[in-house]
């Protein structure tokens, strides 16, 4: 009788390879952290010594998990928008608080604050913006929250039954200005922080009010 060959067993998954792969996940993403500190101690012109210091470790260290300064200042950028900047402005936009104006003015006193909480990672954002070959967080932030903007605009729009054409222009606008103003107050401040939300809503909301139609 022809003995019928046994299918090989499959291979065991190594479990090593595993620990590892996630050990320099985590080590990765600590000297991130690390970086983004050195960040908000040495300014937006940080260096990989800074970093190592932050970290308490060698440059050596560091450049075994990123190739050079350009590719940790890329993960820095990633950090700040995704732990930083979205989470508390996309948070204020989505929270429904029943009135246009107060919904409003709470995004835009996020993004002031997060000036005042963070100016050296707003400025070390700022100083990345445009660079060659380097995703721009500035205007990746902005997208994001003209995004989410623009679709609740369109939202109020449709509900009212009027065309939702003009939701993203709107989006944008109100986003660009906040944004622009809020960068020239960063260097100049003659007026307060609070003073600041009040204008920029004021603007913005007497703008929408006359575009979108009334709460129902």
């Amino acid at each position: 009788m022809q003995e019928v060959a046994e299918a090989p067993a499959t291979a065991p998954t190594d479990g090593r390879r595993s620990r590892w792969t996630e050990h320099r996940r985590a080590r990765r993403e600590d000297l991130v952290g690390a970086a983004v500190e050195a960040v908000r101690l040495a300014g937006p012109d940080f260096s990989v010594d800074d970093v190592a210091r932050s970290a308490g470790v060698s440059k050596t260290v560091i450049y075994r998990y990123f190739s050079d300064k350009d590719e940790l200042i890329d993960a820095v950028l990633e950090r700040i928008s995704q732990a930083v900047l979205l989470p508390r402005l996309l948070g204020e936009l989505t929270a429904d608080r029943g009135d246009d104006r107060a919904q409003l003015r709470a995004v835009i006193a996020a993004f002031v604050s997060l000036i005042e909480d963070e100016p050296a990672l707003y400025r070390f954002a700022y100083a990345q913006a445009g660079r060659a070959g380097r995703a721009d967080l500035v205007a990746a932030t902005e997208h994001a929250v003209a995004t989410a903007l623009g679709g609740l605009l369109a939202v109020r729009l449709t509900e009212a039954g009027r065309p939702a054409d003009g939701a993203m222009t709107w989006a944008y606008g109100v986003v660009g200005m906040v944004q622009l103003a809020t960068h020239w107050w960063s260097g100049d401040r003659r007026v307060s922080a609070a003073d600041l939300v009040d204008q920029l809503t004021d603007l913005a909301d007497r703008g929408l009010t006359t575009l979108l139609p009334p709460r129902g």
